[in-house]
């Protein structure tokens, strides 16, 4: 008898201590499962392998009345049938409304020249470029130079004093603000 099934065995007659002892031991096997089932998760999925492992670790050896495990393989069914449970779980709770389940990704634009916008889109990126400075001066002072003055966020963000990392931050940052404030609309 190898060690994981006796210590399944002694898991299974409620040794918790056997319940610790086991995860070291079949960790690896877990984590190749999980990543086969994540593998077939979309790709904006937010749960990794490792943190699926472990909640299916814990909800085999945590149940109330213990686990009962008739082996090796039924000890890797549960775990599989666990972290079945847990994605679905994850997929429900992500369809609901307060989750932002009726909602869809609409990008921006990385690039808003100012030539490409029309006269009232030009006035609605001006208005909330004035509320933005009123929030955020620095993000204001970059979307000025990269929108209307043409700048790249690089040129911008050297003549503002900042590194192009904290400049792209900023844009990014005043891109969500900016889109937010136009109700969503590109």
């Amino acid at each position: 008898m190898s060690d994981v099934t006796r210590l399944i065995d002694a898991a299974a007659a409620g040794d918790r201590c056997a319940a610790a002892d086991l995860l070291p031991l079949v960790y690896d096997e877990l984590r190749a499962l999980a990543a086969a089932r994540m593998a077939a998760e979309a790709p904006d999925h937010t749960l990794e392998p490792t943190a699926l492992v472990h909640e299916a670790f814990v909800r085999l050896v945590g149940a109330a009345a213990g686990p009962q495990w008739d082996g090796r393989g039924h000890f890797f069914a549960a775990a599989a049938e666990a972290m079945r449970r847990i994605l679905i779980e994850s997929a429900r709770r992500k369809k609901r409304d307060r989750h932002g389940g009726k909602h869809h990704r609409v990008p921006l634009p990385a690039q808003i020249p100012a030539q490409a916008l029309s006269d009232d889109d030009l006035l609605a990126v001006h208005e909330v470029v004035d509320q933005l400075a009123a929030h955020h001066a620095a993000a204001a002072e970059l979307v000025k130079l990269h929108v209307f003055a043409g700048q790249s966020i690089e040129q911008a963000s050297a003549l503002l004093g900042i590194s192009a990392r904290t400049g792209y931050r900023t844009w990014e940052y005043a891109r969500a603000w900016m889109f937010r404030r136009l109700g969503g609309t590109s």
